[in-house]
């Protein structure tokens, strides 16, 4: 007698109720306003293919013509571009530059631009390092000495330039030509929102938002009175630091940080990654205080040097690597040289390759035709009934003529 198994197409009783773990939905993370309000993080709901998503759905303002022209300028952007060095032009006519205001006015360009590179670039923008309470207000009043934002708006778009680089969300896109990234993406109002970009730990900070609440003061105060200040009470000279300290270091700061844009997008060489339009070079390291070992910084975002080599040209490294010394900076994040490393071998060997792509080599060994030795005594009889003189090798032949 034959016994039937039959196999269970249901779970027994006690498991019956047991299924798979599933994997949880994602928590909305809430940030919390000073105000007291939930706020989310721009980073919430953003798809895996974010840049295509984004440039077939949502869709872009007209382009700017004749007709539209005066309600796309960006009036405010264009008055600081433009009355700031024509104030400087026409008071340098008007104005006798002492050594005194001549010096100071370089020192506060020094140390606006240490501002921007220091505070907002590698601080804020890039969390490249800690910086304690004093340094930080430092850095912050510095920066809006520089008159291009507040920390929150201008981390922001540079978080969104690094996060989209060279494409449609980005920004300063250097695609779109030099002239654009420069000043062009700032005169007209953008056709495009930039990418999403995350700065809720910005948010939480204290000084970010007391820049961001008082940032008309502190621009009118760090960008012109103070410098004149300084230059009236110091040696009398209160127009010479308005025309000199004031509007044309201000000129000055400007052209030099947006030359990390368009500059350092343009000029040099790519030894880290060349996907994009970063590049490393010395004269970008000298107009921008020491930005323009670009290449090294897309490639290592979060790293607080900009210049590898101790003698490339960086004075906000030195900068950040003092503070650190005098206890003010801590955490200051290095990328593995063995990391750094490995893209430059990376690039290195791509140049052997197209090297090796345009030479001539001889042909393998093993794609050249086989010649048996009854063909190649049939060819050494015809070569001497015909005259000419041959010398026959038991493996070769050569003819000569």
């Amino acid at each position: 007698m034959s016994t039937v198994v039959q196999t269970r197409k249901t779970p027994p009783p006690e498991m019956a109720n047991i299924t798979p773990p599933l994997t949880p939905p994602l928590k909305k993370a809430k940030l919390e306003k000073p105000n007291g309000k939930d706020e989310l993080s721009a980073d919430n709901n953003v798809p895996d293919n974010y840049v295509a998503w984004t440039l077939k759905h949502q869709k872009e303002l007209p382009p700017v013509t004749l007709d539209n022209f005066v309600q796309n300028v960006n009036w405010l952007t264009c008055a600081i571009l433009t009355l700031t060095p024509a104030l400087a032009i026409w008071g340098a006519f008007h104005t006798k530059l002492r050594w005194e205001t001549a010096v100071w006015s370089v020192i506060y360009y020094l140390i606006t631009g240490l501002g921007i590179t220091a505070g907002y670039h590698r601080l804020w923008a890039h969390r490249s390092y800690n910086a304690a309470k004093p340094l930080q207000y430092f850095l912050a009043m510095a920066g809006a000495g520089a008159v291009e934002g507040s920390i929150k708006w201008w981390s922001r778009g540079h978080r969104a330039h690094h996060r989209y680089t060279d494409t449609e969300l980005d920004p300063y896109n250097a695609h779109r030509g030099f002239f654009y990234s420069h000043v062009g993406w700032m005169l007209l109002k953008p056709r495009r929102k930039p990418g999403a970009a995350d700065v809720s730990d910005l948010s939480r900070s204290g000084v970010v938002r007391w820049q961001h609440r008082w940032y008309i003061y502190l621009i009118l105060g760090a960008g012109f009175i103070f410098p004149m200040l300084v230059a009236g009470l110091g040696w009398g000279d209160w127009r010479g630091g308005l025309i000199y300290a004031g509007a044309a270091r201000l000129c000055f700061v400007h052209h030099s940080t947006f030359c990390v844009n368009s500059l350092a997008h343009w000029l040099g060489e790519a030894p880290f990654d060349d996907k994009h339009t970063p590049r490393d070079h010395l004269i970008t390291a000298l107009v921008t205080v020491g930005e323009g070992y670009h290449n090294f910084h897309h490639q290592f975002p979060m790293d607080y040097r900009n210049a590898i080599k101790w003698y490339q040209y960086d004075p906000t490294k030195w900068f950040i690597w003092t503070m650190h010394k005098l206890g003010l900076a801590t955490h200051l994040k290095v990328f593995p040289d063995n990391e750094v490393k490995k893209g430059q071998l990376t690039m290195q060997l791509k140049k052997l390759r197209e090297t090796q792509d345009v030479l001539n080599w001889a042909p393998d060994p093993s794609d050249l035709p086989v010649i048996s030795w009854e063909s190649c005594d049939r060819a050494a009889k015809l070569k001497t009934a015909s005259g000419r003189r041959c010398w026959l090798h038991p493996r070769s032949l050569f003819i000569f003529g």
